[in-house]
């Protein structure tokens, strides 16, 4: 019998090889030579790189040489030690080593023209807007991505990111907690206009906490209010767009997490009835709470979120109806709890339309409710596409371990209508396919919208790289979190007002700018004609 053989590396072989002469030897032998000259070749090639470093500065030349981009100088310069004829240089730039079709000098505008649109091609999607919308449940377009849905889904998903960007939550501000710009004007102001859709009304919830003086969002006594956060918005296609689109489209956008109130409340997760003629449909406590709640003594949500949307929806589909001009469809968008938001609102909507297509589409949006409310949905004909990114961990919530063992025992627990269930076909996307963002791992920052929206443009399939045409601009991805490389020399949450709000009054000094009497949020205000 032969004896185990153990490698200088500690890997047990057994076989002997017998040479002609009669010699021994055994596998690790060869392995060890084997490895012997690659590290030869390794070092050789290491000496060789070494002679010739590379040196990364600041300054546009060095030593009188330039590097032109686009026609500009680059910041980023390489020089060499010694050169000579014929040697092999690294003289690409860094950020081409790492394969990034941006570097950045790309991102400094030098007054050429050289930088290209950031709006994709508006094809006209009247004829196939149903299977982009879910009616063949998304078959054939998700792996590899079609350019149509691709420009679709970051359509709503900047729907969904205007909700963060409009929000007020500056805790000096007596405006904490409610949008920046009224409906008229927040899609001009945040560069949406273009996308075709007027904004009808604003929604409103409530977060009912009792809690400590921490939890309030505002650290002045007077404000707009102090029980109600603005908490989305519907709006409408227009003319124009309907035509492009083939339908005449309501939307309903909701924001995610932002406030303490709101944080304390998403982990409440006991499931709860939310239909009454089915005691089997459950979601979870703290999603239906901020959705239903109400308070006579609130100015802004005398009626609940839920009410609020539904009211509006029954306006908007009645008034179309009756236009008779195009078919209708209910598109409902949001991002984490807006995400969960979307699904309660397209279930109330399912009862309440049964003829009107109604599809949902969420970007890392935890999961809602039970096997009985899927299942419900389902039987609706709801059409829910859930984007989620591998890293991101609020997908896999609530119960991100119980139901990661439930999962696994699939085929016993399949029936258990105390188990959260997602809903709807996911897209799942990594954050390692994007050469633009950091590879260390990060909670927050791979929960990040716009992170969600810079890989939706650059996903072309599961097995594919990066699209190197990206059009969505990459700066925007460290709008609200520091997951660039550092290559790419972007300031890291660099989306604020200018000088935090303040502003030099003709006197010199440095004052806060008070808000337009019409960006002032009034409980007043009716929703727009249509």
């Amino acid at each position: 019998m032969d004896a185990k053989m153990v490698t200088p590396r500690t890997v047990p072989l057994k076989k002997v090889t017998m040479l002609r002469n009669g010699t021994k030897k055994t596998k690790w032998y060869w392995k060890l030579k084997l490895g012997i000259r690659l590290r030869a070749i390794k070092n050789a090639f290491s000496t060789s790189v070494h002679q010739h470093r590379r040196y990364l500065t600041c300054s546009t030349a060095v030593h009188g040489q330039q590097t032109p981009i686009n026609g500009a100088i680059s910041p980023i310069v390489i020089k060499h030690k010694n050169p000579k004829k014929n040697d092999l240089r690294l003289t690409k730039p860094l950020a081409s080593l790492l394969r990034m079709p941006l570097r950045a000098p790309d991102f400094i505008d030098y007054g050429n023209h050289h930088m290209t649109p950031t709006i994709s091609p508006r094809e006209n999607i009247s004829a196939v807007w149903r299977d982009l919308h879910g009616a063949g449940n998304w078959a054939d377009l998700l792996d590899p991505l079609h350019p149509f849905l691709r420009r679709e889904l970051v359509k709503y998903g900047e729907f969904a990111q205007a909700t963060y960007d409009a929000f007020d939550f500056d805790p000096l501000s007596e405006f904490c907690g409610s949008c920046r710009y009224n409906r008229h004007k927040l899609l001009h102001e945040l560069g949406l206009a273009q996308n075709g859709y007027k904004v009808t009304k604003f929604i409103y919830a409530l977060s009912p906490v009792d809690g400590p003086d921490w939890f309030e969002r505002s650290k002045i006594g007077k404000v707009w209010s102090r029980d109600s956060n603005w908490m989305g918005f519907v709006a409408v296609s227009t003319d124009e767009e309907s035509d492009r689109i083939g339908r005449r489209d309501i939307l309903v956008a909701w924001r995610g997490t932002v406030t303490p109130t709101e944080w304390y409340i998403d982990m409440k997760t006991k499931l709860k009835k939310i239909d009454r003629s089915n005691k089997n449909v459950k979601v979870q406590r703290g999603f239906l709470t901020i959705y239903r709640s109400k308070d006579e003594q609130s100015q802004f949500n005398k009626t609940s979120a839920s009410e609020q949307v539904m009211e509006e929806l029954h306006r908007l589909i009645e008034f179309f109806k009756q236009k008779n001009d195009r078919e209708i469809s209910l598109t409902i968008t949001g991002h984490s709890l807006g995400g969960a938001l979307s699904l309660l609102t397209a279930y109330e909507a399912g009862v309440s339309f049964p003829d009107i297509h109604i599809s949902v589409m969420s970007f890392g949006a935890p999961r809602v409710g039970n096997l009985a409310f899927k299942e419900k949905l389902n039987e609706m004909g709801v059409k829910a596409l859930r984007v989620v990114i591998r890293q991101d961990i609020v997908p896999k919530l609530p119960g991100l371990v119980v139901n990661s063992i439930m999962n696994k025992l699939s085929a016993v627990t399949k029936k258990l209508n105390w188990v959260y269930r997602h809903v709807g076909t996911p897209m799942k996307m990594d954050m390692n396919m994007s050469p633009y963002l950091k590879k260390e791992s990060d909670m927050s920052g791979s929960h990040n919208l716009e992170i969600y929206l810079h890989l939706v443009d650059g996903f072309v399939s599961r097995r594919g790289k990066f699209r190197w045409n990206s059009r969505r601009d990459v700066t925007l991805v460290n709008k609200g979190s520091d997951m660039l490389v550092e290559e790419l020399r972007i300031p890291e949450f660099w989306y604020q007002l200018p000088h935090k709000g303040l502003v030099k009054n003709g006197y010199g000094r440095w004052v806060k700018l008070g808000r337009n009497h019409e960006d002032i949020p009034s409980p007043l205000i009716q929703p727009s004609k249509i």
